[in-house]
């Protein structure tokens, strides 16, 4: 039983840890985004990240202490969330941290005031971990604090000793319990039994380095970093039995219950956890979104679309069928506004990608559905009597196809699922996604880090030469330093010097190759990493070692494409200024060795029109050879002189101006043409809206022109060939065919409708009266929805004041009913459009319509009769 008995809210809980730590000399900061500084880690996970260079030594803080509430997201049990108790992937972290000021006692001294001084928590209600080691912090508890020793737990390092990554600042850990059920005594604590136990509070006692062979070195300044979960506070001191029902979360399952029509408390246990995925990712998209993310295929993007996705599709498990995601977001933004008011500020652009993403995923499980189908019809075809765990877990990752929908559709084909095949392809997902996303991975800028007092920062020589010999300084395997690498291994490789030009800016690595005796590396990506320049590649033959003498060479033709659509950018954004407005500027870019990306901020489409001046604009610049002036100056003279910003890019007192005068200047470090000549020619082929006052322009340049032309060429010949007329006659060809199409289409239709029509007539013998009403129920055989609801209607006139509600499948693992009411049927009170969403409810569904007529639709075939046999039941309970 909870000994405390003052309700706090969420936001009270944390501003009282604020509070209690800046009153003790803690410079309160704001959380910081969710795109990490740190370019080993896609998503903030923890408090401490933002002051990982801290603790590395890399960074002198600016205060010996700080308080912060970080907002995180974790992706790694993303399989648990809605399940536990507390598993969330979008989660606040209330910190308290030490830049080598105070240490153990005085952290564990405040860790206990703040909890039963502060908080209110009986000491009868608290357990206490320390790390098994650790007599110092064990001591403390008991002899300064006065925690009986039956409630201090010693514990393995899994559980009380905290690490960054394989290598980096560590220490032991001690963890503050709440103890649901101290009536159970003190005998035999099992702190894993989260029945009775939730821990709140973590103190971590940085202490110690580890280095590459596991060996701990005492760190000259010892740290502490700390960790309350807000949303695990909120549950204790609110009364909830999990995270998720508190006022932090709540209000966003609400929301989503009301949409689905249904009673969250009422629910059976599959619904719940539905609702809680809902809440609980729907916080995090929206954060997400605010703090720049986009969706998209890969890194952080993917987790956004992948998030996105699962609140589609536990939509659709609740009986959501259409668009939803953005009132829901709307309670999430309405609950965080006040502490995070970039959520508000950025309201459209979060709800322009959610709203654009939801609505490709329902076509994406659209398609799903349908690939189901062809998998069932295999399997039968092929006399199995299993789907593949493999194939059940492609419908799932790829199209988003639950896997309890699956089962259920194949079960009413007499089809089983293997589901430990399908589990066993979600664990091997799940340890690609902790290895790959889910650790502060220290591991290259670790041993970096470590190497760095040892060499010197690489010198880019790659403006004026393509070629060079040069000193292997660092050679790294999965980030680990070795001496030596033969060949066929993947190896990370930082030179004294290098023509390499590292992504920056927009612009892409180089390639090139790194060659020596009997030695060849193939290098497919450089990066910068503080200083250093990192070379990505394969050893194709031969030993490389520390310390060889070695030729790097870049490839001098992708370093003439990526520089020509450099240029090409430049000239694209003056001529925007142009055209379209003075006051665009850039979003974003990408310059690679075939194409070039250009994001910039502009309310509306361009105009047909304007997109033709742009591209005239730029081509003109080209042919009227403009030479290129590059310099070095002090920031504040190139500002003077009118030079433009790349957007992201963060400059120093000395910076790099290029400029083509009469044209375009900006600051910028990438490489470029030396006249605009040599960039031959410039074309738009595409132009489109990205976000919420977002624009998109993509282009090709030079030799990427003519590999864009020969595909247009060998498609506009084959469809010459194909439609036997000239190039410029198949767009009245195609709109020929397009009204033919619509013709056809509509013929089918009609025929349809008048198939159903006739089929519906012999319902006639089926009506039932009750009272001066009557109605038909039935289920008719291969039917769209559209000519259902034609026969309804016409059923309805036939019959007068009455009922008329009809289902059907039309295709596999689709439903479709109509339901048509008289005026007199209203007038009982019973409304089409509510009447038929409950019932299609029942087959996995919704619907809605007017109040005389209304259409719904389900995925689950099998429950069709159970459906229309309620609707029966219904309608006479109400009609009499």
């Amino acid at each position: 039983m909870l000994s405390i008995s003052q309700y706090l809210s969420g936001n009270d809980i944390r501003q009282v840890f604020l509070d209690f730590y800046t009153q003790r000399g803690h410079q309160p900061l704001p959380s910081a985004s969710l795109v990490p500084e740190d370019p080993t880690v896609l998503l903030t996970i923890a408090g401490m990240l933002p002051f990982k260079p801290i603790f590395l030594g890399q960074r002198t803080p600016e205060f010996k202490r700080a308080t912060t509430s970080q907002k995180c997201i974790r992706t790694n049990d993303i399989e648990n969330v809605g399940r536990t108790q507390r598993h969330h992937t979008f989660f606040e972290m209330l910190g308290n941290f030490s830049f080598g000021d105070y240490f153990k006692p005085q952290a564990i001294a405040w860790g206990w005031e703040l909890s039963t001084q502060v908080f209110g928590f009986s000491p009868q209600n608290l357990v206490v971990s320390v790390f098994e080691d650790d007599d110092e912090a064990f001591t403390i508890w008991r002899d300064t604090i006065g925690v009986t020793e039956k409630r201090i737990k010693r514990m393995g390092a899994d559980d009380n000793f905290w690490v960054s990554g394989a290598t980096g600042p560590c220490g032991p850990c001690s963890e503050i319990y709440y103890d649901f059920h101290p009536e159970r005594g003190e005998d035999n604590i099992d702190l894993e039994d989260d029945t009775r136990f939730i821990e709140f509070y973590n103190l971590v006692f940085m202490q110690y380095n580890r280095d590459a062979s596991g060996n701990l070195t005492p760190l000259q300044n010892k740290n502490i970093d700390t960790g309350m979960g807000l949303e695990r506070m909120a549950q204790i001191l609110q009364r909830k039995p999990n995270n998720y029902e508190t006022d932090l979360i709540f209000p966003i399952i609400e929301t989503a219950a009301k949409i689905a029509k249904i009673d969250y408390h009422q629910s059976d246990e599959n619904t719940k956890v539905s609702l809680k995925v809902i809440g609980d990712h729907v916080r995090s998209v929206v954060h997400m979104i605010a703090d720049e993310i986009r969706a998209s295929n890969v890194g952080r993007g993917y987790i956004l679309r992948r998030l996105i996705r699962r609140v589609v599709r536990h939509g659709r498990l609740i009986g959501i069928s259409g668009e939803f995601i953005n009132q829901v977001a709307e309670t999430a933004i309405s609950l965080s506004e006040s502490i995070y008011p970039n959520l508000r500020q950025r309201e459209t652009a979060i709800k322009a990608e959610l709203q654009r993403e939801e609505v490709n995923f329902l076509k994406t499980l659209d398609r799903g559905e349908k690939l189901l189908a062809e998998i069932i019809q295999y399997v039968k075809q092929k006399g199995l009597t299993s789907i593949s765990g493999e194939s059940a877990f492609t419908l799932y990752d790829t199209y988003g196809f639950p896997l309890e929908l699956t089962q259920e559709i194949a079960a009413e084909n007499n089809i089983t699922v293997d589901v430990d095949g399908f589990n066993a392809e979600m664990q091997k997902q799940v340890e690609r996604a902790k290895a790959a996303h889910e650790t502060i991975d220290l591991t290259v800028q670790g041993s970096l880090d470590k190497l760095a007092e040892h060499i010197h920062s690489t010198q880019f020589i790659g403006y004026t030469q393509l070629t060079t010999t040069a000193k292997i300084e660092v050679l790294l395997v999965s980030g680990v330093s070795q001496e030596a690498a033969e060949a066929g291994t993947e190896v990370q490789i930082v030179l004294d010097k290098t023509p390499f030009y590292a992504e920056s800016g927009g612009q892409i690595g180089d390639k090139g190759y790194i060659s020596g005796d009997g030695v060849l590396v193939r290098i497919e990506d450089v990066k910068k990493e503080s200083d250093f320049f990192i070379h990505f590649g394969r050893i194709e033959r031969g030993t490389i070692r520390i310390g060889d003498e070695i030729t790097a060479q870049i490839d001098r033709g992708c370093r003439r494409r990526s520089q020509t659509n450099h240029t090409a950018t430049h000239l694209l954004q003056a001529a925007l200024k142009k055209v379209v407005d003075e006051g665009i500027s850039q979003a974003g870019s990408l310059v690679s060795f075939d194409r070039l990306r250009f994001d910039f901020n502009c309310p509306r489409a361009l105009t047909t029109e304007e997109v033709i001046q742009i591209e005239e604009l730029v081509n003109s610049w080209i042919s009227e050879a403009h030479s290129a002036t590059i310099e070095e100056m002090p920031i504040a003279e190139a500002k003077a002189k009118g030079a433009v910003a790349m957007f992201g890019e963060k400059y120093g007192d000395q910076v790099r101006v290029i400029d083509f005068p009469g044209v375009s200047m900006e600051l910028c470090g990438g490489t470029h043409v030396n006249n605009t000549a040599e960039i031959g020619v410039f074309k738009i082929i595409a132009e489109a809206g990205v976000a919420s006052g977002v624009r998109r322009i993509e282009a090709v340049s030079g030799a990427a022109v003519l590999d864009y032309l020969n595909v247009r060429d060998i498609v506009v010949k084959d469809l010459c060939d194909r439609f036997k007329v000239k190039p410029e006659e198949i767009p009245d060809r195609i709109t020929t065919l397009q009204t033919e199409l619509r013709n056809n289409e509509k013929e089918i239709q009609s025929l349809k409708s008048q198939i159903a029509i006739v089929k519906s007539d012999s319902l006639l013998q089926t009506v039932e009266t009750i009272g001066e009403h009557k109605i038909i129920i039935a289920q008719m055989e291969d039917i769209d929805a559209e000519s259902l609801k034609d026969a309804a209607e016409r059923l309805l006139q036939k019959i007068g004041n009455g009922a008329v509600v009809l289902g059907s499948i039309p295709e596999a693992g689709k439903v479709s009913i109509v339901a048509a009411f008289s005026p007199e049927v209203n007038k009982k009170g019973v409304q089409a459009g509510k009447f038929v969403g409950t019932i299609a409810k029942i087959c996995g569904g919704g619907g809605g319509g007017k109040p005389n007529l209304a259409q719904a639709g389900g995925r689950d075939a099998s429950k069709l009769p159970e459906a229309l046999e309620t609707a029966k039941n219904d309608l006479l309970a109400a009609l009499k």
